[in-house]
């Protein structure tokens, strides 16, 4: 399987997420936007270990990591509220 398959769907989900936030479209903090980062972050570190890029697989897995904390808190304030 050709890795753009996977890097190229990963690229556009962590650009339409931009995108819509620059727009006003869809905030930074909201859930979709959250998970379309995570899925993005993951799919582009997927690609990355296929090239062997440890600069991209690093970015990435900060990136997916952080967003994964960031949705993990999202839910938790809601929940306590």
């Amino acid at each position: 399987m050709d890795p753009l398959f996977i890097g190229l769907p990963g690229m556009a989900l962590i650009l339409i997420a931009f995108i819509l936030d620059e727009f006003h479209k869809l905030s930074v903090d909201s859930k979709s936007s959250i998970l379309m980062n995570i899925g993005g972050a993951g799919l582009l570190t997927v690609y990355a270990y296929t090239l062997n890029s440890i600069p991209f697989i690093i970015l990435n897995l900060v990136w997916f990591a952080s967003a994964t904390y960031k949705l993990y808190d999202t839910v938790k304030d809601k929940k306590s509220k």
